[in-house]
């Protein structure tokens, strides 16, 4: 029996749901990956549509959607930005009034946060972040999905994290403060992570390190993401400089736990964050964390929809 949402919910970062959510999720993530291994059918979502709207190029994120809709039993409309031309030929606002109107569900991967904000504000529908330059929520999602799947509960472990201060490290540190784990944070000086940015409340859920590998120490979890993001292609040589001493190699993840896992969301430019023997080794999980996209994300869509059932 379905205990639909009372109000209409949003997934705009990973603050927006409480630690009991994402227990649910993930039980329900799991339910969900063992029946699309065992070819068995789970049309939770039969007749609802997800319009998915891209102003950044992306692989997983549209392929993870538009598959996890389909298996769901709904279908998929793909706007680009020469499609939708948000926030241009027309204002947000009337953007989100019209597509909400049309869909049951809508999907945006784009630059600033407050665009989405500002498209969620007028939609009547639920929206949830794709990306955005600010945060990452559906891959960290995955991630601790992933993580689960691996070693059990990530309640008192310990991730470290390599590399940019950007949207993915401003999303671990709200997970951290959420569910009760601690992050280390090793960035370039300059590059680092602004915890207003990050929209947590206290620094207690992480430490700063200058050294990456003082970072990684006793790490049950090591992760990093590209030097440069989408939209900050102008930077990529300077911060190839700034970056160098923060390439995940072995030498790295020997100072983590024998049994740490290592995570990357791809695309992945070998030698540069990570050299090929970490992310092809034997304690790297990325394949399962880039399926466990699509996973999450059914069960996020499903659940925004429907609520627990």
């Amino acid at each position: 029996m379905s205990k639909g949402p009372k109000t209409l919910r949003h997934y705009l970062q990973f603050s927006d749901f409480s630690a009991e959510e994402y227990g649910y999720l993930f039980e329900r993530a799991a339910l969900i990956k063992r029946k699309f291994k065992a070819y068995e059918k789970h049309h939770s979502l039969v007749d609802r549509t997800l319009a998915m709207i891209f102003e950044k190029a992306s692989t997983r994120t549209r392929v993870s959607f538009e598959a996890g809709m389909y298996q769901l039993g709904g279908s998929v409309v793909h706007l680009t930005t020469g499609d939708s031309q948000l926030g241009r030929a027309e204002p947000i606002e009337d953007s989100a009034k019209v597509i909400s109107r049309m869909v049951d569900l809508v999907m945006i991967r784009t630059y600033e946060q407050t665009k989405i904000e500002r498209f969620a504000t007028h939609s009547r529908v639920p929206v949830i972040n794709g990306l955005t330059n600010e945060f990452h929520p559906c891959q960290i999602l995955a991630d601790i999905f992933t993580y689960i799947e691996h070693r059990g509960d990530i309640r008192g472990k310990t991730v470290a994290w390599v590399g940019d201060g950007n949207n993915m490290a401003n999303t671990w540190l709200q997970a951290a403060e959420l569910l009760g784990f601690t992050v280390h944070v090793s960035t370039p000086r300059g590059y680092e992570v602004d915890q207003d940015v990050a929209g947590i409340r206290s620094s207690e859920s992480y430490k700063i390190f200058s050294d990456p590998h003082e970072a990684c120490a006793g790490a049950d979890l090591v992760t990093t993401d590209v030097w440069t993001s989408m939209g900050f292609e102008a930077e990529n040589e300077a911060r190839k400089k700034a970056f160098a001493d923060w390439c995940v190699d072995a030498p790295m993840m020997a100072m983590a736990k024998p049994d740490a896992l290592f995570m990357h969301c791809l695309p992945a430019h070998r030698g540069e964050e990570v050299e090929a023997e970490v992310i092809d080794g034997p304690q790297s999980v990325v394949w399962d964390e880039a399926e466990n996209r699509m996973h999450v994300q059914k069960a996020l869509m499903e659940y925004l929809l429907l609520g627990k059932l």
